[in-house]
């Protein structure tokens, strides 16, 4: 704690050198392409922002990431020549002292922190902002832009307040504290881009803010997985994990084999095998807005209804991503004694998770919305892979998941675990519901994000 106290010392009595240095920095003047994207988490887990800066650089614009690297971002961000990305530092949870205390000195580092770091940074035209988490993050950026003349656009992904109430109430003096802190520093952003219609409306009547939607959309790279390469993100995975291994060994010992697909020997060709397990995937960050006990207990039901003698196939089942309550929930697993559905939790590379989305035969989201305002990008990430989805009932969700169209919702265990008995009846079903989700999003053709972006941001910084 001494240590802590004196690094904070430290850093406060270095402030007025780093600003003085910065200043003069400024004076020069700001680049007109130039944008600073701050994301006060992990970029490796932060896909929009990724996405922001993607789109920033193929319009001809100079992009500096910041951000935790705490998990590797996508190839195509670290290759781009006029993207750098900028770690930032990020304090772990102190062990001592009341909660309020280790909060406080937390977001007093960090504001420090961001504080320095960006005043250190080529002046920009604008600084791209994800919000939450926005304390304290907004009024850093606030502050250094009316330094240097740089617009704020703050990303509303949800409100940081309303994340905040599941752990601690939504009454208690922290987050009420939240909620004024960012209702006032939001409303000094020139301008705000959010997730839903929804959202825009409540920052209209709610907040005095004027946002645009701009909906979460897939990527390039998230579409259907060619089965050779399916084949191979198996055997890769199965080296780590058992549930992608093969069942039995191939008749020919030179014969590849997972517990999904099969590689010929002589021609090189790769054949679903018959027989073969149902792949469901969902991701999480493993927080308090998903209830994956709710997946756990379906999971059980479509046990007992494979034991009942209903046509139904072993399950796989994956859940990818990293979180608070990941131990958690692998204690429950770990508890479960399932003889037909097997459940794994790996974490992904970049690159593997399109990969994986685009493998699997069905796609779970347990989200949430705290605020009931934002929707589950992990959806959109799913439907960009013509994947279909079965997702838990909130709010807006109609704005995305459309029911008995491009999959099902579903408000609690037993309806989740009747439409895996729905689904996966007679796997895999040519003339099953689930191809038919499959064939209505293949003909939906979903915009992809580059020309939703050129659509609906470019024309807002080429106006000013």
């Amino acid at each position: 704690m001494a240590a802590l106290c004196l690094a904070l010392l430290a850093l406060c009595l270095l402030l007025p050198l780093l600003l003085l240095g910065g200043w003069k920095r400024w004076r020069r003047g700001r680049a007109a392409r130039h944008v600073l994207v701050v994301v006060l988490g992990d970029v490796g887990r932060s896909p929009r922002m990724q996405y922001h800066a993607l789109s920033l650089g193929k319009h001809g614009f100079s992009v500096t990431l910041l951000g935790f690297c705490n998990s590797k971002p996508h190839d195509e961000l670290l290759q781009s020549d006029r993207i750098q990305i900028v770690p930032l530092t990020e304090l772990q949870n102190l062990a001592v002292g009341p909660r309020v205390l280790q909060y406080g000195v937390k977001v007093v580092f960090q504001a420090v922190h961001l504080l320095c770091m960006l005043m250190w940074r080529e002046p920009a035209a604008y600084i791209f902002l994800q919000n939450p988490p926005g304390l304290p993050s907004i009024a850093v950026c606030w502050f250094v832009g009316c330094l240097c003349g740089s617009k704020l656009v703050i990303d509303w992904h949800n409100y940081g307040y309303s994340i905040m109430g599941l752990v601690h109430g939504p009454n208690h003096p922290l987050v009420l504290l939240a909620k004024w802190y960012e209702k006032l520093f939001g409303r000094l952003s020139h301008m705000n881009l959010c997730v839903t219609r929804a959202m825009r409306e409540d920052l209209a009547e709610n907040w005095s803010i004027t946002a645009v939607t701009l909906y979460d959309k897939p990527a390039a790279f998230f579409k259907e997985t060619p089965l050779d390469l399916q084949h191979e993100l198996f055997m890769k995975l199965g080296r780590t994990h058992a549930a992608f291994r093969a069942r039995s060994d191939p008749g020919d010992p030179a014969t590849e084999r997972s517990a999904f697909t099969e590689r010929d020997a002589q021609s090189g060709t790769v054949t679903c095998l018959r027989g073969r397990p149902a792949l469901l995937v969902s991701s999480t960050s493993w927080t308090e807005d998903e209830d994956f006990s709710i997946l756990l207990a379906a999971l059980e039901k479509f046990e007992q209804l494979t034991l009942a003698g209903d046509s139904l196939p072993s399950l796989v089942c994956v859940i990818t991503g990293k979180g608070p309550l990941k131990a958690h929930y692998g204690r429950l697993i770990s508890q479960k004694s399932f003889r037909h559905v097997q459940v794994c939790t790996p974490w992904l590379e970049a690159e593997d998770y399109p990969l994986l989305l685009g493998s699997a035969d069905l796609g779970v989201s347990l989200h949430k919305s705290s605020s009931g305002l934002d929707l589950p990008m992990k959806v959109v990430d799913m439907f960009g892979c013509c994947l279909p989805v079965c997702a838990v009932n909130f709010k807006c969700l109609h704005e995305l998941v459309k029911h008995e169209e491009n999959g099902l919702v579903f408000e609690d265990s037993e309806e989740l675990a009747a439409q895996l008995q729905m689904l996966f009846s007679k796997f895999p079903d040519p003339a099953g519901k689930l191809s038919q989700f499959r064939k209505n999003l293949r003909e939906s053709e979903w915009l992809r994000w580059d020309e939703s972006w050129r659509r609906t941001v470019l024309p807002l910084l080429m106006d000013t």
